[in-house]
C-alpha cells in the first residue's frame, strides 16, 4: 500500500511543481492554441480563454513517468509487463496527441490533424498493444490483457485473434476520443479523470489482496500485476489531480489532445488489465455521456435536419442554456463522482455474492 501511495503523492508534486514552469515556458514563447472561429464551437464566452497556453498533457505524462518509476526506483522493484504496456499505451496515444497540439500551436491551424489521420495513429497504437498484451505470460500462462470480454472477471465469451484486436481499437479509440470531447471547459475532463483514476486503483489494490497469488478462495482474483497497475492509476490520479489545480476555472493552461488521449489511453489500459472492460462505461460514465450526445446531435441532424441540442457535446448545450461554467463543471463532476461509486459497488457486490 505505500508503494501506492508514494506513487501517487510523487506524480501529484511533479505536476503541480511542474505545471506552473511549463505555463511560464509556454506563455513566454507566446504558445497558446487556436481558437475556433467557426462553426457551432464559436461560442463568445470562450473568447477569454484565447492566449491560455495549451499541451499541459506533458505536465501529466511526465507526472506519472516519475511517480511509477521514481516509486519502482525506490523500492528496487523490477517493472512488470502490464505496467509497462499500460505506460507505452498512454504515451503512445500522448504522442499522437503531441502532433496535433503542435499543428494548433506552431502551425496555428485550429483543427490540428485530420480526423482520419488522428484515427490512424491511435489505431496503430491500439493495435500495437493488442498483440504485445498476448505476449509476456507468466508461469500461470496469465497475459496482460485476457481474450475473455470481461465484466469483474472474465466472462465465458472468448474472442478468436482477429475480434480481440478490433475489441481492443474500439475500446481505446472510444476512450480516447470520448475524454478529448469532454476536454471543453475547464477542469471538466481532469477532475473526471482524477475520479476514475482513483476507482481504478481501489480497484487493484482489493485485486491483489485478493490474488490467485496470493488466496486459495475459488472467488480470487486472476488479474496479472494487480500492484503494479494500482501503483500506475494512483501515479495518474495524482498527476491529474496536480494539474487540475492549474487547469481549473479560469484555466491557466489546457492539458489539449496530448492530455486528453494519454488520460483515455490510460484509462482504457486500466479497464482491459483490470478484467473490467463491460464497467468502463460506468467507471467513465461522464465520458460516455459526453461522446453520445454528439453522436445523438450528429444522427438527428443527418435524419430530420434538426439538432437535438442547442450545441454538443452536452457541456455547450448548458452553456448556451446559459448555466455559468463553473457550475456546469461541478455538476458534471457530481454525475461522475456518482458514476464512479455504482461502478465500485458493482464491482464489489460481485466478490460478496461469490
Amino acid at each position: 500500500m505505500r508503494l501506492v501511495v508514494v506513487a501517487g503523492a510523487l506524480a501529484f508534486l511533479v505536476s503541480f511543481l511542474g505545471t506552473p514552469v511549463l505555463i511560464k515556458l509556454l506563455r513566454a514563447r507566446r504558445l497558446a492554441q487556436a481558437i475556433r472561429e467557426s462553426g457551432e464551437f464559436n461560442y463568445p464566452a470562450h473568447e477569454g480563454k484565447r492566449g491560455t497556453p495549451s499541451m499541459g498533457g506533458l505536465a501529466i505524462v511526465a507526472a506519472v513517468l516519475v511517480g511509477y518509476l521514481g516509486t519502482h526506483a525506490m523500492w528496487q522493484r523490477g517493472l512488470s509487463a502490464s505496467g509497462v504496456l499500460a505506460l507505452g499505451l498512454m504515451m503512445g496515444l500522448a504522442s499522437v496527441g503531441v502532433v496535433d497540439d503542435y499543428l494548433k500551436i506552431f502551425k496555428r491551424r485550429s483543427t490540428g490533424l485530420r480526423a482520419r489521420t488522428k484515427l490512424i495513429g491511435q489505431a496503430t497504437i491500439a493495435v500495437g498493444f493488442a498483440l504485445l498484451a498476448q505476449r509476456f505470460p507468466d508461469s500461470r500462462g496469465w497475459t496482460p490483457v485476457s481474450t475473455a470480454v470481461s465484466l469483474v472477471r472474465d466472462t465465458s465469451l472468448v474472442l478468436p485473434v482477429g475480434l480481440f484486436i478490433l475489441w481492443v481499437w474500439f475500446l481505446v479509440t472510444g476512450t480516447t476520443n470520448a475524454v478529448n470531447l469532454t476536454d471543453g471547459l475547464d477542469g471538466l475532463a481532469a477532475g473526471a479523470a482524477v475520479l476514475t483514476f482513483a476507482a481504478y486503483t481501489i480497484v487493484s489494490v482489493w485485486q491483489y489482496g485478493q490474488s490467485c497469488a496470493i488466496v486459495t478462495s475459488p472467488s480470487c482474483y486472476t488479474v496479472r500485476n494487480s500492484l503494479d497497475l494500482a501503483i500506475f492509476a494512483a501515479a495518474c490520479a495524482g498527476a491529474t489531480f496536480g494539474f487540475l489545480w492549474w487547469n481549473a476555472s479560469p484555466a491557466g493552461i489546457f492539458m489539449g489532445d496530448t492530455g486528453s488521449l494519454a488520460i483515455g489511453g490510460a484509462i482504457a489500459a486500466l479497464a482491459m488489465m483490470t478484467r473490467t472492460e463491460l464497467l468502463l462505461p460506468v467507471f467513465g460514465a461522464l465520458f460516455v455521456i459526453e461522446a453520445l450526445s454528439l453522436m445523438a446531435q450528429v444522427a438527428s441532424f443527418r435524419l430530420t435536419g434538426r439538432r437535438i441540442l442547442r450545441m454538443s457535446p452536452i457541456h455547450h448545450h448548458f452553456e448556451m442554456l446559459g448555466w455559468p461554467e463553473v457550475q456546469i463543471v461541478t455538476r458534471f463532476w457530481i454525475v461522475q463522482g456518482a458514476a464512479v461509486a455504482a461502478a465500485l459497488a458493482i464491482f464489489y457486490s460481485e466478490w460478496v455474492r461469490q
